[in-house]
């Protein structure tokens, strides 16, 4: 027999765990599902213990900086704090007892499995059955794209968490994909002295992002050490027990202790019962509207609504769909500003769209570039201070729709360009402002002066 509930929120990662949270808060009945750790992938094994990786390979760099600007100064990594960091203060060695706690304290019902549809309002866990009076939130989040490489299969291969778990730094690692995961955790086990290589089958570095994004960040690996390939495509793998070993399209093989396979994620949408309540279980992410509404009763949060695959993109549509349900009002979902973050050392923040996107959908652009060792700041950084703004503008109508800012700051910088294309200021006001002297975000004025007129 059922067991009658409001809501039924299947996946708590942060976008089920804040829809959860919010109805639980409002008074509503709802039964949280989780077959993995309650969080997701951002607290255990994305997010939160990439960045503290980050943190620690941020400040060996930093230190290696310092001769020729403050003295002399060495350093011998040690990556043993850092795995103690992630164990004790990130994952309390991967368990979630504080987290369903934080929740069965609110008043929720948290039940450990797998969830599925069994129709309208029908929700099944490994044979406990709920019936949902107001309906389900779906927030199954993502898992690894892994590419058709022949043999990949076959071979014990790491993804992000098989990285962040570690205790020791490898001797040598490959790097399959040079998107956000791929640079973060190559420079990331470069600085703590792993020969690194690092492979993207396109012929760029960073491909989502603007191509100048690609180009300073293969510089910056390269003269750390890492070595870079780009338009390398993997046609086998295969792990001889001391080792991996690639084959390229080349002809080459490449060769490192470890194998990490960082080519994407896609939304998890199988055995969700989807076909129950009339949706596409082979779609490639969940359909859903401007309410994150993807049936019926039926609402989808996160990653596999395949937006962007971002926490705050999860926790932003969680707040939506949690207003939907309460009947709440407020605006729909709007993606026009999505931002993005890429935690290399320089910092990558992008917003909108890129140049090629914009000019894609058809719109006459304007395009403005500064880099950041030119700006009074980048100048008096000195060592560390790569990075560029670019600003795309729709000249018709004299707004911003993209802006990328990288930089030591990149992400931070970021801020005021999300504001800008999220509110459509016009890019003559934005020209007329002023800006903090010396700051790395000055040069936001430095790529409006670059923009050609008319």
């Amino acid at each position: 027999m059922a067991q009658d509930t409001d809501v039924v929120v299947i996946g708590m990662g942060v976008g089920g765990e804040h829809v959860a949270g919010r109805l639980t808060d409002a008074g509503l009945d709802v039964v949280a599902v989780e077959a993995e750790l309650l969080g997701g992938e951002c607290p255990y094994w994305a997010c939160i213990p990439s960045k503290m990786m980050i943190r620690g390979g941020n400040l060996l760099a930093e230190t290696r900086r310092v001769p020729g600007m403050a003295g002399q100064a060495t350093v011998a990594p040690d990556f043993g704090p850092v795995a103690a960091r992630i164990r004790d203060e990130a994952t309390t060695d991967w368990d979630d007892q504080i987290a369903v706690d934080r929740f069965t304290d609110k008043g929720g019902t948290f039940v450990r499995g797998h969830g599925r549809l069994t129709g309208p309002g029908r929700v099944e866990v490994d044979g406990q059955e709920f019936a949902a009076r107001r309906g389900v939130v779906l927030a199954t989040g993502s898992a690894p794209q892994v590419p058709p490489v022949p043999g990949l299969a076959d071979v014990p291969f790491w993804t992000n968490r098989d990285a962040v778990s570690v205790k020791e730094p490898p001797a040598s690692l490959l790097v399959l994909g040079g998107g956000a995961v791929g640079l973060e955790l190559a420079q990331i086990f470069a600085r703590f002295g792993t020969r690194v290589t690092l492979l993207e089958a396109v012929q760029r570095l960073a491909p989502t992002e603007e191509p100048e994004v690609g180009d300073l960040l293969a510089d910056v690996l390269r003269a750390e050490g890492v070595t870079v390939r780009t338009g390398a495509t993997a046609t086998g793998a295969r792990h001889s027990g001391a080792a991996f070993h690639l084959s390229l399209e080349d002809g080459e093989e490449v060769s490192g202790q470890r194998l990490l396979v960082a080519t994407g994620r896609r939304p998890r949408l199988t055995g969700l019962g989807l076909e129950t309540v009339g949706l596409d279980p082979d779609a490639r992410a969940l359909d859903v509207d401007g309410r994150l509404r993807a049936a019926p009763g039926v609402w989808g949060v996160g990653d596999l609504t395949g937006r962007g695959l971002f926490t705050h993109v999860a926790m932003y549509q969680g707040e939506i769909a949690a207003r939907d349900i309460l009947g709440e009002g407020g605006p729909d979902a709007d993606y026009r500003a999505l931002p993005r973050a890429t935690f290399t050392d320089p910092e990558v923040g992008s917003v909108g769209l890129t140049e090629h996107q914009a000019r894609e959908q058809g719109l006459r652009v304007r395009v403005g570039v500064a880099q950041l060792p030119s700006s009074a700041r980048g100048w008096i950084h000195k060592a560390g201070n790569e990075g560029l703004i670019k600003l795309v503008e729709d000249a018709d109508r004299g707004v911003l729709v993209g802006a990328t800012s990288v930089g030591p700051a990149g992400g931070e910088v970021l801020y005021g360009l999300a504001v800008a294309v999220q509110a459509e200021v016009p890019v003559d006001g934005l020209r007329h402002m002023m800006y903090a002297y010396p700051t790395f975000h000055r040069a936001v004025e430095d790529a409006l002066n670059a923009m050609p007129n008319g």
